[in-house]
C-alpha cells in the first residue's frame, strides 16, 4: 500500500512538473519585433511598409527619432522607442563555435536550455573542410534563430567569427581564430560567415547572387579590425598596445583575411579593435574602416567597437584629449555603435561644442537599423516571416550533434604514432587513463562556449571501448602545481595500455591571458615521463590545448609511443577520442599553426613583423616567413593509412603575361634585377583570365579508409627574404575520402594574381617574373612565369 501511495505521489509530481514545463514555455515573452499588425499605429509609418527598399525605410524611421532618441541607439544596450512601437535591442550576442551566453542578447533560461557546442575554431580549422565550416554554420545560425523566435534572444548580431591571424604561440586568444594562414582565415571567414547569414556556399564555390532576398537568418561580425593578436602579457595590454606593423605585412598577412570576409562572404558586421596600429586607434581611423573597408572592398554592414573600446582612446591611448573628442573620432571614422555607454554619455556634449554633427550620428543609425530590418526585426510577427518556422526542435538536432562529432574526428591531428601503437585492439582488457584534462567534459569545449547539448568526458566514452577503465587525475588541475605521481604510476601498472590527458585549460590561454611559456604546465612533464617509464607499453599523450607546446620531451621519448592533438573538441570530444584510440576513425587532421621550441619566448610578443631580419637574429612569424626550428610544422598530421600524389600533365608549365601589359617594374636584390608587375596594372579582367588548374592525383596506398585534406603550396625559386617572399605559402586545400586502394583525382583552379603575387614593402602586390613551384607533401611542379 505504501509502495503504491509513493507511486502515486510520484507520478503526480511528474504530471505537475511537465504541466509546469508546458506552462513556462507557452508563457514565455514573444520574440522582440516591429511592425506589428495588431497595433493600428504602425500603418502609418512607412518604415513598416516591407514594399518599399531598406533604404527608404531606414530614412523613415531615423527621421521620426528625436536627438536623444537617436543617440540612445549607438550603443550596445538599445533601449526601446515605445512610441514608434521599437522595442529594445541587445547588438552584443557570442556564437564562436555554438550560440553561447557570453554578451548580453542570449538567455538559456527557458524551454531551449542547451545549444550545440561544436569543438573550438582551431581544431575546426585543422579539418582543412570549408564545407563543414560552411555547415557549422549552418547549424549555428539555425539554432539561433530559433532561440529567437523561443523569446530568448534579444539580438540576432552575434559577434563571430574571429579571423585574425594566430601570430603568435602565446597569444590566449589564438585558439579561437582559424590558425596563422590568411588564406585559411580567409576561407573559413567566408564559409562561416555565409552558413551562419543564411547565404548559398556551393562546396567551396562561393556564389554571386544572395537568396532570401538579403534577409539574414543571423547576422556574423568579424573580428577583431585588425593587427589584433595581444591581450595581455608580461604588462603589455590590448588597450593600450600600439602595434607597428609594416605595410608589406598589412597587404598579405593582417588584412586578407577581413577582405575575404566582406567581399565573398558577405558578412554584415565588423569590430573594430583595442588596439592602436601605427599610432592609431582602429576605432578612430578613417582609413580603416571607411576608406578601405567600406570605399575599397565594398562592405554594406555595421561596425562596433569591441566593449569599452571607446573610452580606451582617452584612457588608456590618450590619443583624444577630451571624452567628446573620442566621439568625434569614432563617428567620423566610420563606426557605429559602441559596446558600452561611452556614446549614451558623450555624444550630446560633443554636438553641443560642435565637434560632431548630427547627420554623423544619422549615418551610423542607417547602418545599423538597415541590419536589424535584414535580420527581419521590423516586418511583423516573425513567426509569419521568413524562418519564423525554425522552432526548439531545430536546437540540439541529432543532424547538428553528428556534425559536431564529425568535426572533432576529422580535426583531431595524430603527431606520432611510433610502431603503429593505434589504434589499440578491439579486445583490450585494461586502459588506464591520467590526467587533469581526463575526467573533465568542460575543459572539453574551449571558451566563449555555450551550454553544450550534451557531453561526455574522455574516461567515461571510454568505458564503451575496453572492459576496464581506470582512472587517476595525476594533478588536481592543468596547472599541476603538485603531481601524485606515485599513485598514478601504480593506477599505470595496472592497465594494458595508458592514455594520458594533459594539456591546458582556460586557466592558462583565453581573453585578456596569455601565456608566458610553452611548455606544459607546472609537473606536467615529469607526471607524463613518470608513468610512461611504469608502462607495460608505450603510452598514448593527448593534448588538450588551443596554442602549441613544446613537447619535444614526448616527440623523442620511446616510451611515449603516440601523441593525439585534440585541441578543444567540443561536447563531442570524448567520444571522437574514443573512436580515433580504437580504430573506429582514423585521423586525418593538419596542424593550423606552426609548434614552436619553448626557446621563441625570446621573440617578443611585441614584435608584430611577420619577415625575419637577419642582422637582429629575428627569426620571423609563422611556416610562412619563420627559419628557426620546429617542434612540428603547419600542416604536419599523420594518418592510420599511407597516402601517394602526383601533378597530372595537364598542369599548365608557364604563364606569359608579357602579352598582358608592357609595364612590368624592377626591382632591385643583392644579386639580381627583378621584372614584376602589379596586380592592379594587370587588371581583374586579365586576372580573371589568367585563371588556371592543376589536378593532383592522391591515392590510398594503405589498408584502411581514411578522410584528410590535400593542402597545395607554392615555394618561389629564388630564396627567402629577398624582398620579403615567403618561403612558402598555402594556395589550396581540399578534403578527401579514399577507400583502402582507392585513387581520386582533385583539381586546384589558381589565379595567379591571388596566388603567385607577393606584397613588396610599399603593400601593392606584385608578380614576379621566374619560376615558382607547386607542392603537395614530397611532390613538386614547376611554373615559369614570363613577364
Amino acid at each position: 500500500m505504501e509502495l503504491h501511495f509513493h507511486g502515486v505521489i510520484s507520478t503526480l509530481l511528474t504530471i505537475f512538473l511537465l504541466l509546469l514545463r508546458r506552462h513556462t514555455a507557452d508563457s514565455a515573452p514573444p520574440p522582440p519585433f516591429s511592425c506589428d499588425a495588431a497595433n493600428p499605429q504602425t500603418r502609418t509609418f512607412r518604415f513598416c511598409e516591407t514594399t518599399l527598399s531598406i533604404h527608404q525605410r531606414v530614412q523613415d524611421l531615423v527621421s521620426r527619432l528625436t536627438l536623444d532618441e537617436k543617440i540612445s541607439q549607438l550603443v550596445s544596450s538599445a533601449p526601446a522607442v515605445p512610441r514608434l512601437g521599437v522595442p529594445a535591442y541587445e547588438w552584443w550576442s557570442e556564437a564562436l563555435h555554438g550560440v553561447s551566453g557570453y554578451g548580453h542578447g542570449v538567455s538559456f533560461n527557458g524551454r531551449i536550455s542547451g545549444a550545440t557546442s561544436f569543438p573550438q575554431v582551431i581544431l575546426s580549422a585543422s579539418t582543412f573542410d570549408s564545407n563543414l565550416w560552411y555547415r557549422i554554420g549552418q547549424a549555428i545560425g539555425k539554432e539561433a534563430r530559433a532561440m529567437y523566435n523561443e523569446g530568448q534572444v534579444k539580438g540576432m548580431t552575434f559577434w563571430a567569427p574571429n579571423v585574425n591571424i594566430f601570430r603568435d604561440p602565446r597569444w590566449g586568444r589564438g585558439h579561437e581564430t582559424p590558425g596563422e594562414d590568411p588564406l585559411v582565415a580567409g576561407k573559413y571567414a567566408v564559409a562561416f560567415v555565409r552558413g551562419i547569414q543564411g547565404d548559398i556556399y556551393n562546396y567551396g564555390k562561393v556564389e554571386g547572387r544572395q537568396i532570401n532576398n538579403g534577409h539574414l537568418q543571423a547576422s556574423a561580425c568579424c573580428k577583431h579590425f585588425t593587427a589584433y593578436d595581444l591581450d595581455s602579457w608580461k604588462g603589455v595590454s590590448r588597450f593600450g598596445f600600439n602595434a607597428k606593423v609594416t605595410k608589406q605585412d598589412l597587404a598579405d598577412t593582417y588584412q586578407p583575411p577581413f577582405k575575404s570576409c566582406i567581399q565573398e562572404g558577405r558578412a554584415s558586421g565588423i569590430m573594430c579593435a583595442y588596439n592602436r596600429v601605427n599610432g592609431v586607434p582602429n576605432c578612430a581611423d578613417y582609413d580603416l574602416l571607411t576608406k578601405t573597408a567600406r570605399g575599397e572592398w565594398g562592405f554594406h554592414g555595421y561596425i562596433t567597437s569591441d566593449c569599452d573600446a571607446v573610452s580606451i582612446i582617452r584612457d588608456n591611448h590618450k590619443y583624444a584629449r577630451l571624452p567628446e573628442d573620442a566621439v568625434a573620432d569614432v563617428l567620423k571614422a566610420g563606426m557605429d555603435v559602441n559596446c558600452g555607454t561611452y556614446l549614451k554619455n558623450y555624444t550630446k556634449s560633443a554636438i553641443q561644442q560642435k565637434k560632431v554633427r548630427e547627420s554623423d550620428i544619422d549615418r551610423a543609425l542607417h547602418n545599423l537599423f538597415s541590419v536589424r530590418m535584414r535580420l527581419g526585426l521590423f516586418n511583423g510577427n516573425p513567426n509569419k516571416n521568413i524562418f519564423g518556422q525554425i522552432g526548439p526542435n531545430q536546437v540540439c538536432t541529432q543532424q547538428h550533434q553528428q556534425l559536431a562529432l564529425e568535426t572533432a574526428r576529422n580535426g583531431i591531428v595524430l603527431l606520432k604514432n611510433s610502431a603503429n601503437l593505434l589504434p589499440f585492439p578491439k579486445k583490450t582488457a585494461t586502459v588506464a587513463v591520467i590526467g587533469p584534462n581526463a575526467n573533465n567534459a568542460h575543459a572539453l569545449l574551449g571558451n566563449y562556449e555555450g551550454p553544450p547539448c550534451k557531453s561526455v568526458e574522455v574516461f567515461k566514452a571510454l568505458q564503451g571501448y575496453a572492459s576496464n577503465v581506470l582512472y587517476h587525475n595525476g594533478c588536481k588541475d592543468v596547472g599541476c602545481t603538485f603531481a601524485d605521481i606515485g599513485s598514478a604510476v601504480g593506477t599505470a601498472k595496472k592497465a594494458d595500455y595508458v592514455v594520458l590527458v594533459m594539456g591546458l585549460d582556460q586557466s592558462q590561454e583565453r581573453e585578456d591571458h596569455d601565456r608566458v611559456d610553452l611548455v606544459l604546465p607546472g609537473q606536467q612533464e615529469g607526471l607524463i615521463r613518470a608513468v610512461a617509464a611504469a608502462s607495460k607499453k608505450p603510452v598514448v599523450l593527448v593534448l588538450v590545448c588551443g596554442g602549441p607546446v613544446d613537447v619535444s620531451f614526448a616527440k623523442d621519448d620511446p616510451k611515449i609511443g603516440s601523441i593525439l592533438w585534440a585541441g578543444y573538441p567540443g561536447e563531442a570530444g570524448g567520444v571522437a577520442l574514443s573512436e580515433i584510440l580504437f580504430g573506429e576513425h582514423n585521423p586525418g587532421g593538419k596542424l593550423p599553426v606552426t609548434w614552436y621550441p619553448k626557446d621563441f619566448i625570446r621573440v617578443p610578443m611585441t614584435d608584430m613583423r611577420m619577415r625575419p631580419d637577419p642582422s637582429s637574429r629575428y627569426p620571423g612569424r609563422t611556416y610562412r616567413f619563420y627559419n628557426g626550428p620546429k617542434v612540428f610544422e603547419f600542416g604536419y598530421g599523420l594518418s592510420y593509412t599511407k597516402y601517394s600524389y602526383e601533378f597530372m600533365p595537364s598542369t599548365p608549365n608557364t604563364i606569359h603575361l608579357n602579352q598582358l601589359t608592357p609595364n612590368s617594374r624592377q626591382a632591385t636584390d643583392e644579386t639580381s634585377i627583378i621584372r614584376s608587375l602589379s596586380v592592379s596594372e594587370i587588371g581583374t579582367h586579365n586576372c580573371e583570365k589568367l585563371k588556371f588548374s592543376t589536378h593532383v592525383g592522391v591515392e590510398n596506398t594503405g589498408n584502411m579508409t581514411g578522410k584528410h585534406p590535400v593542402l597545395l603550396f607554392v615555394r618561389h625559386e629564388r630564396p627567402n627574404n629577398i624582398n620579403g617572399r615567403p618561403t612558402k605559402e598555402l594556395v589550396g586545400f581540399e578534403s578527401v575520402s579514399l577507400d583502402a586502394r582507392e585513387r581520386a583525382e582533385i583539381e586546384f583552379v589558381l589565379d595567379p594574381c591571388e596566388n603567385l603575387s607577393t606584397a613588396n614593402e610599399d603593400g601593392v602586390m606584385v608578380i614576379e617574373e621566374g619560376y615558382r613551384y607547386l607542392l603537395v607533401d614530397d611532390k613538386e611542379y614547376p611554373i615559369n612565369v614570363v613577364l
